[in-house]
């Protein structure tokens, strides 16, 4: 397997967003987050907006880039073995043993449930529904919360393992050439106008609900952008460009930033005054507002691969434990994020300390729980994505493991 640092740093970049990213959804007005606190401000919206288009794209490509990396064309069955096993039994452990947690202090806050974890769990291992259980997938008994990424990876990766055959054809390779040697403009305007349709076509259809059955409009985005990491991972024309254009990549995502933002204020009466014109009133501003949308999703992945590729590919010290903690890390965050929250919010400590205590609480636990605990205890190593240690030197190695996220 070729290892590429900057696509493991950026791996690790972009999982350590996720605690700031959920956190943030505790303190964003109007929040649907599993628990939310009385200090709420209106501009973490705009700012989740932000950060919100291009997060979960970024980790599937980095995901694909992974597979294309990895070359499972030598084995591709013993590849999906082993990531199928590397991504189901922490989803099936996370689920049954960590998600519960957010789910019991979301009920309690609500009112659903008495105080009483224990209580809570022995009800939660029935799997069975909840009648008005007052957290998220209590109809169903079971939620993986968080966790649905690595479904919906798992899944994808078994979808591009039985693509392989195709991929690696003589037609798939002049796919990937072709890809690799598109000018700006064309690299900007087709997958642009791809991104469009789904908004356009697939996402009023099938709105958003992480349940994987039936989410056509995020398999059609996330799928999309997993199938385009593995097919310029090995091309280095693309990336010796994308480099090239970082600076014109990141002001076009302004660009497109810029228009959705502005026209979400726009639609809220913050910057259209009453006297507009008439012309101004009959534009399809939801098209436009989403073509800036697809716009800035995916010349921001570019601009970021662009800038990674300048700067983070080099074998820093700190790279290969941090690519090792991401899948612990990944699995615990949230849950100490709602149970910090859980404890906080009734001291009513003001927003900027509890947000802080929350923030700062939750990075402390990932690095003690995983360096203290998981990385230590061979039976849980498996349980939160790790490879079984063949020996027991637990000296940080030089060789980064092969992640499954």
């Amino acid at each position: 397997m070729v290892r590429r640092h900057d696509i493991d740093a950026l791996r690790v970049f972009a999982f350590a967003l996720l605690i700031l990213y959920h956190a943030s959804g505790v303190y964003e007005t109007n929040s649907d987050f599993h628990i939310v606190s009385s200090y709420q401000y209106d501009w973490v919206e705009w700012v989740r907006i932000v950060v919100n288009r291009w997060r979960m794209p970024l980790l599937f490509a980095i995901s694909g880039i992974a597979i294309g990396l990895y070359q499972p064309t030598r084995g591709p069955l013993r590849f999906a073995g082993n990531r199928t096993w590397r991504l189901l039994l922490p989803l099936v452990f996370g689920m049954l043993f960590i998600v519960p947690i957010q789910s019991y202090c979301e009920a309690v806050r609500n009112g659903a449930v008495p105080a009483g974890f224990v209580h809570f769990m022995q009800r939660y291992l029935q799997i069975k529904p909840w009648p008005d259980g007052g957290w998220s997938g209590a109809s169903h008994g079971v939620t993986w919360n968080h966790l649905w990424y690595l479904a919906y990876l798992w899944l994808y990766t078994l979808v591009l393992l039985i693509l392989l055959p195709l991929l690696e054809s003589g037609i798939g390779k002049r796919l990937q050439a072709w890809l690799a040697n598109r000018s700006l403009v064309w690299m900007i305007v087709i997958p642009t106008a791809l991104f469009f349709g789904y908004l356009m076509l697939l996402k009023p259809l099938f709105p958003e609900t992480h349940a994987l059955v039936g989410d056509w409009f995020l398999h059609a985005e996330y799928f999309s952008v997993l199938l385009f990491g593995y097919l310029i991972s090995r091309q280095q024309d693309f990336w010796q460009r994308v480099t090239r254009w970082r600076w014109k990549m990141l002001l076009v995502a302004l660009l497109g930033i810029a228009v959705e933002l502005g026209l979400r204020a726009m639609g809220r009466g913050l910057l259209l005054p009453d006297d507009v014109p008439e012309w101004l009133t009959v534009l399809p501003w939801g098209g436009i507002e989403r073509a800036g949308r697809a716009l800035y999703m995916w010349t921001a992945l570019l601009a970021i691969f662009g800038w990674g590729h300048a700067w983070l590919n080099r074998p820093y010290g700190w790279l290969p434990y941090a690519t090792e903690a991401v899948y612990p890390w990944y699995i615990l965050h949230q849950s100490l994020i709602v149970l910090l929250a859980y404890w906080l919010i009734p001291l009513k400590l003001g927003g900027g300390i509890e947000s802080t205590l929350v923030i700062g609480g939750t990075i402390a636990g990932c690095l003690l729980l995983h360096e203290l605990v998981i990385r230590r205890v061979g039976f849980l190593r498996p349980l939160f994505g790790l490879k079984r240690k063949r020996n027991s030197n637990l000296a940080r190695s030089t060789t980064a493991p092969v992640s499954a996220l």
